[in-house]
C-alpha cells in the first residue's frame, strides 16, 4: 500500500522555527512553530525581506561579535552560490518585540539553511530552519562559562571551544565505530568458522558416500549371486575399503592443528591414474576412453581421485547412454574431460553448478537425494593443485574440462 505523504501538512507541523526563501531571500513561506515562537502572523512576513521582517538590533551594531543578520546573509548569499547547505554556529540574533518598536528582545539561534534545487537544477529556494538556543546560552552566562557568547569575548574565541568539544565528541564517536566494527569483525570470523565447519562435515558425508556404496553394491550382488566370482569380488571390496581408509586418514589429518598440507603429493600418470579410477567403478552408462600415457601431473592421489570420482557420478546421472573420459595434452598443462550425452547445461548455469549445493531441475529428478556438493568440491581440489575445473560447450550433454600443471618426470636413483 503506498501512502501519499502531504509535504505541505509535514513543513507546517515541524517542530524547528522554518521559513522558504527565493534567492534573493524573500519569505514565502513560514511553519507554525515560527509564527509561535516570534509571535507573528504569515500576513506580516510572507513577501518581505526576511531583513526587513527581522531588522538587526541597532544598539550592538558595534559590537562585532554580535552581528547575527551579517552572517546570516553571509550565509544565506554562500548557499544561493554554491547549491550546498551551510550551518551556522550559534548565533545571537535579537528579535524586536510585537507593538514596541525599536525595543529588542535578546535572542540566540542555531541554524541551518539548505538549497532546495528546482527542476533545472539552480537554486529554486532556500529553507532556513533554526533552534532557539536562547536558554542554553543564558545558563552558560550564569554559571560563568567563559566562552559564553555575549560575554567580552572574540567570536573566534567561541567558535574554537566549540569546536574542540565538537572534536572530542567526533573522536570518541570514531573510537565507539572502531569498537563496534571489531565486535562485528569478531562475530563474522566466528559465522565463517561455524560454516566452514559445517562445509567440512557436508564435504566428508559426501566422499563417504561413494565408496560405502560400492561396498553395498558387491556384498549385495554377492548375496544374490551365490557363484559369482569371489576373488574379483573381494579385489573391489579392498579397493573401496582402501578408499575408506585413504578417506578417513585425510579428515584426520585436516584436524590437526599443525598441519600443513593434507595429503602426499606424488608425480601421477594421468592415463594411467584415470584407467586404475575407472576400473573400481562398475559405471551404469557405457564408457569411452581416449587416454594418453606419459601425462604426468603433481598430485594427491586420493583428491585427485576425489575430483574424478565426482565427475563420473555427476556424468552417470545425467548421461542417456555414454560417458566418455579422454586424457590430453596443451602443454604446459594436462587435459582431462568428462563429457556424457545428456541433457547438458544452459550457458547461464555452468558457473552456477559449481556453488555448494546448487543443483539442477534434472540432477533433483535423477538423484532425490545428492548433496549438490560433488561439482563444488571438485573446484576446490582442482584449484588446490594450481589447476582449473570449469563447464565447457558441447554440441550434446556436459562437458567438464580439468586443466593441471605438467609435471617433470621424477628423477630415478
Amino acid at each position: 500500500m503506498q501512502v501519499k505523504i502531504d509535504y505541505e501538512a509535514v513543513f507546517t507541523a515541524a517542530p524547528s522555527l522554518s521559513a522558504v526563501l527565493t534567492p534573493d531571500f524573500v519569505i514565502t513561506a513560514v511553519n507554525d512553530s515560527l509564527l509561535r515562537a516570534l509571535d507573528r502572523t504569515r500576513a506580516e512576513l510572507i513577501g518581505q525581506d526576511v531583513f526587513a521582517a527581522f531588522p538587526m538590533n541597532p544598539n550592538i551594531l558595534d559590537d562585532p561579535g554580535m552581528q547575527g543578520a551579517k552572517a546570516l546573509r553571509a550565509s544565506l548569499e554562500q548557499v544561493a552560490a554554491t547549491g550546498q547547505a551551510d550551518v551556522m554556529s550559534a548565533q545571537r540574533y535579537d528579535i524586536e518585540e510585537v507593538g514596541r518598536p525599536g525595543v529588542f528582545e535578546e535572542r540566540y539561534w542555531s541554524t541551518v539553511n539548505t538549497p532546495i534545487p528546482g527542476p533545472k537544477g539552480g537554486v529554486d529556494w532556500i529553507l532556513l530552519s533554526s533552534q532557539e538556543v536562547t536558554g542554553f546560552v543564558k545558563a552558560m552566562k550564569r554559571y560563568g562559562m567563559r566562552n559564553a557568547p555575549g560575554r567580552d569575548v572574540e567570536a573566534d574565541e567561541v567558535n574554537a571551544d566549540l569546536y574542540a568539544r565538537a572534536c572530542e565528541l567526533h573522536n570518541l564517536a570514531g573510537q565507539l565505530q572502531e569498537t563496534h566494527d571489531r565486535q562485528r569483525a569478531t562475530i563474522s570470523a566466528l559465522q565463517e568458522a561455524v560454516r566452514r565447519q559445517r562445509q567440512a562435515v557436508f564435504d566428508t558425508s559426501h566422499d563417504l558416500r561413494n565408496p560405502i556404496t560400492g561396498l553395498l553394491t558387491e556384498l549385495e550382488a554377492a548375496l544374490a549371486e551365490p557363484h559369482i566370482d569371489q576373488r574379483q569380488m573381494l579385489r573391489k571390496l579392498l579397493r573401496n575399503t582402501e578408499r575408506l581408509s585413504e578417506i578417513v586418514a585425510d579428515v584426520l589429518d585436516l584436524a590437526r592443528p599443525d598441519s600443513g598440507t593434507t595429503a602426499d603429493m606424488e608425480v601421477l600418470d594421468l592415463g594411467v591414474f584415470a584407467a586404475d579410477e575407472l576400473e573400481r567403478r562398475a559405471p551404469a552408462a557405457t564408457v569411452v576412453t581416449g587416454l594418453a600415457r606419459e601425462v604426468l601431473v603433481r598430485a594427491s592421489r586420493i583428491r585427485l581421485a576425489r575430483l574424478l570420482g565426482n565427475l563420473l557420478d555427476n556424468a552417470e546421472r545425467h548421461a542417456s547412454t555414454t560417458i566418455e573420459v579422454h586424457v590430453t595434452t596443451a602443454p604446459p598443462e594436462a587435459i582431462l574431460e568428462v563429457v556424457d550425452d545428456g541433457p547438458g547445461i544452459a550457458s547461464a548455469d555452468r558457473e552456477r553448478v559449481f556453488e555448494r549445493l546448487y543443483r539442477l531441475d534434472d540432477a533433483r529428478h535423477r538423484d532425490p537425494g545428492g548433496t549438490g556438493l560433488g561439482l563444488a568440491i571438485a573446484r576446490e581440489i582442482a584449484r588446490a593443485h594450481g589447476g582449473q575445473l570449469h563447464a565447457a560447450d558441447h554440441p550434446r550433454g556436459a562437458r567438464f574440462v580439468l586443466r593441471l600443471p605438467l609435471a617433470a618426470p621424477p628423477v630415478r636413483k
